[in-house]
């Protein structure tokens, strides 16, 4: 099946740039995989890209999860941010842990679908594949060309976009049950060069225990267990505003649906601090 099937058509922000140079090395690797399975008789199909027309893209698209509307250039952009940076805060720590890919799979499969899943793997074993390339010519070369594509992402997906990025890294950090510093800092730089506030990187990393831990429940509003219940409501209000699932809506139904888990979560430990205060 080919790659196109999930990320392909018009590419949008990420025709050119870091993220254009990343894109072009899987696809390199791909092309290469599918010369060599037609050579052997293989399916005609397996690692091959169209780069369809826009319209016709998107117009397939809207038929067959039944809406239209999609931006699709940014969708697919949005797409492959996820694995690039998921390639670099996995690796943060130095190795590749079960849980973190189980987390991607599952990420993928639920919320894209079976195809994803595979589809997506296989983009992101090319990518741990490609920096190790890069920093044995060069150290640090891998998180330069990520910086730099958060720099891309930042100038073309709106705020709330990049936080739904930073919600998912957020989650490999805590797949495995250890929050690791090395991690977090690698978030941190992904979420500085993202232009996301330090805030928003904490309430991202707390959203996990929002529901019990009313520590937890006061950072991901972004505010002070001292703060007055005037001052809480208004932190709801603007957390939701800015995390609701509508924001992220041009990205396809999928990543809206993606991102209502997080919302539900932001509403779980407004939830917890309200009952706390009997409000």
């Amino acid at each position: 099946m080919g790659i196109s099937k999930w990320i392909g058509g018009f590419l949008g922000f990420m025709t050119g740039g870091p993220l254009g140079a990343l894109w072009g090395f899987v696809m390199g690797w791909l092309y290469e995989k599918g010369m060599e399975q037609r050579q052997l008789g293989g399916d005609s199909d397996s690692g091959t890209y169209r780069n369809d027309n826009y319209e016709t893209y998107e117009s397939t698209y809207g038929q067959q999860h039944g809406y239209e509307g999609v931006d699709m250039g940014n969708r697919n952009s949005f797409l492959f941010s996820i694995l690039v940076l998921a390639s670099y805060i996995i690796r943060a720590d130095g190795k590749v842990m079960h849980s973190e890919m189980e987390h991607v799979r599952n990420f993928l499969r639920i919320n894209f679908g079976q195809d994803a899943q595979q589809q997506g793997e296989t983009i992101l074993r090319r990518l741990f594949d490609r920096q190790k390339q890069m920093d044995a010519e060069r150290s640090g070369s891998y998180e330069n060309i990520v910086m730099q594509s958060c720099r891309q992402i930042a100038t073309n997906l709106a705020y709330e976009q990049r936080l739904q990025l930073l919600a998912f890294m957020a989650g490999i950090i805590r797949a495995d049950g250890i929050v690791d510093n090395r991690e977090v800092e690698a978030l941190r730089k992904v979420a500085r060069a993202m232009r996301v506030n330090d805030k928003d990187v904490d309430s991202m990393l707390n959203l996990h225990d929002s529901s019990t831990n009313l520590e937890s429940a006061y950072k991901v509003l972004g505010i002070s267990p001292n703060a007055s219940d005037e001052e809480v409501k208004k932190a709801y209000r603007r957390m939701a505003l800015k995390h609701h699932p509508d924001k992220v809506s041009t990205l396809g139904e999928d990543v809206r649906k993606a991102a209502e888990k997080k919302f539900q979560e932001i509403n779980a430990a407004k939830d917890l601090i309200y009952k706390s205060r009997g409000l």
